[in-house]
């Protein structure tokens, strides 16, 4: 019995945000509350498992391919958001400002982790720019090093299609005081700046 608790804390504890401790808390809650949370927790990982899976034309996950923002019919069509990652796609679809459509690359090009353009969903990126209904080409990735590189990389790749290549605005924040904001935050707000209104 403690050998099955043990693996349900290991396996919990292996999800971002939850160390060792938060786990065990959590399978502690769980195991307390086995008929109101963790039998529907089971089903639901379970039908999560068999039914979700990634859209074959953008990299989101959802039951149904494409999935269900490809299929809208109400979508920006000629707009596509680059992101690196699907948590990013559900963030920016939380925020309700953009309308148009999505590319998923599955990360960033990485020298050091091993990870090529080969890696990353860039080849199926320029095969759908070059069909030619795409008009603009947003790059909504981190502002890391690996994220810049994969920025620069992608519109070297894309300048051939004549298509509109930009970037997310960097710096401040809305509401941050500028004495708290970190060096790489005010030199992206000082080269990002524009004229006041």
């Amino acid at each position: 019995m403690l050998n099955d608790i043990e693996s349900l804390i290991q396996l919990m504890a292996r999800l971002p945000g939850l160390g060792p401790r938060s786990a065990r808390r959590a399978v502690l809650h769980m195991l307390q509350k086995k008929d109101a949370l963790m039998r529907p927790l089971a089903v639901a990982l379970q039908n999560a498992s068999d039914s979700v899976g990634h859209c074959s034309v953008c990299g989101n996950l959802d039951t149904v391919d494409p999935c269900t923002i490809c299929r809208d019919p109400n979508r920006q069509r000629a707009t596509l958001c680059v992101v690196e990652q699907v948590g990013h796609l559900w963030a920016i679809q939380r925020s309700g400002v953009f309308r148009g459509l999505y590319h998923v690359l599955g990360g960033n090009l990485s020298a050091l982790d091993g990870i090529g353009p080969d890696d990353l969903a860039i080849a199926r990126l320029v095969e759908r720019v070059s069909e030619g209904s795409i008009g603009e080409v947003i790059l909504a990735l981190n502002v890391t090093i690996e994220g810049q590189a994969t920025a620069h990389y992608i519109a070297d790749r894309l300048r051939a299609f004549g298509v509109t290549v930009s970037r997310l605005a960097q710096g401040v924040p809305i509401g941050g005081e500028l004495d708290y904001l970190d060096d790489g935050t005010l030199t992206a707000a000082f080269n990002s700046r524009r004229p006041a209104a």
